[in-house]
């Protein structure tokens, strides 16, 4: 019993030793295998950096305590302490189920995301070609609809000028058949109360202009046919005279400067009678109006002459060559 108690006491520290000396040693090794992990995950993190900012990409975000670490080396080593002290083996921590990229990958990545920005690039340029293939079509649609738009518009002028002709024809050939023929013009009455300027655009679209008597045989036969038209009323007719370029001076609406007059005058007293210092309030002499009455219109009954206001609504003759 003694013998077996020396041979415990002997053996029990020598194990006691010899079980702390290879805990010793394996605190040594992954020292050492910790250290150089640090080392080549040190270097991998500045290969990556490297990269990244050679190809413009924004840095990655490591870890905080990454498997294998010191801060977990010195954790691990904590809890071993604390298993020792219990008599209880803490099994070594697994590392990461994600392992770090290696530089391999990180190029991988970095060339499938350039391949697929090409491919997606490939893709805009071709929509890009059909979207100029397509306004270039528009376009010449446009011009050809530009080209048919401007033969339209020649059309309808040329159409246009061709109505205004035969219009004028029209109103010639109606003036000249339903009206006075006298000499190498002919005049006709029209029954729509106009103003003076309307008169003379409406005599223009027909071909002809209003009345401009030449002479006096002229205006005679002019008062001849404007009395059987319109008796037994007395009608004023608008006439192409006018002073709107100059107070008194008269002019036809061709321009040319009327040489002769027929203005109304006020009865003359009988032989014998006094004569009235007043005019006759209806039948004053003629011009009267100055400034205010610009335009002539000829009376239906005697064929006389009054200036009145040119915005007058009346009736009007036209005349046309014949």
């Amino acid at each position: 019993m003694q013998a077996a108690w020396l041979l415990g006491a002997l053996v029990v520290p020598q194990l006691l030793s010899f079980g702390h000396g290879a805990r010793g040693a394996e605190r040594e090794w992954e020292g050492v295998w910790g250290g150089a992990q640090e080392e080549e995950r040190e270097r991998e993190a500045l290969m990556r950096k490297h990269l990244q900012e050679a190809l413009g990409l924004p840095a990655g975000r490591g870890d905080e305590n990454p498997p294998g670490t010191v801060e977990g080396k010195e954790d691990w080593e904590m809890e071993e302490d604390q298993g020792e002290e219990e008599e209880e083996a803490t099994p070594i921590p697994s590392s990461s189920s994600s392992p770090s990229p290696t530089p391999e990958d990180t190029v991988t990545y970095i060339l499938g995301r350039l391949a697929g920005l090409d491919a997606g690039l490939h893709q805009l340029h071709v929509r890009l070609h059909a979207l100029d293939t397509r306004v270039v079509e528009l376009t010449q649609g446009l011009r050809q609809l530009r080209n048919a738009a401007g033969d339209t518009r020649d059309a309808l002028q040329a159409l246009q000028e061709a109505q205004g002709r035969a219009e004028r024809e029209h109103g010639r050939l109606e003036g000249c058949l339903k009206g006075l023929r006298l000499g190498h013009k002919c005049f006709l009455l029209s029954r729509d109360f106009e103003a003076q300027a309307a008169a003379q655009a409406r005599c223009t679209a027909r071909g002809g202009s209003l009345a401009q008597p030449a002479d006096r045989q002229q205006m005679e036969a002019l008062s001849r046919y404007l009395r059987g038209a319109l008796a037994p009323y007395n009608w004023p007719v608008w006439l192409g005279v006018h002073d709107r370029r100059a107070e008194g001076l008269y002019l036809f609406e061709n321009g040319q400067r009327v040489s002769f007059f027929a203005w109304h005058r006020a009865p003359r007293p009988e032989p014998g009678a006094r004569p009235s210092a007043t005019p006759h309030p209806l039948s004053p002499d003629q011009p009267n109006g100055g400034t205010l009455e610009n335009c002539v219109a000829q009376a239906s009954d005697d064929g006389s002459w009054w200036d009145h206001d040119c915005q007058r609504r009346l009736y009007y003759v036209c005349e046309f060559p014949f």
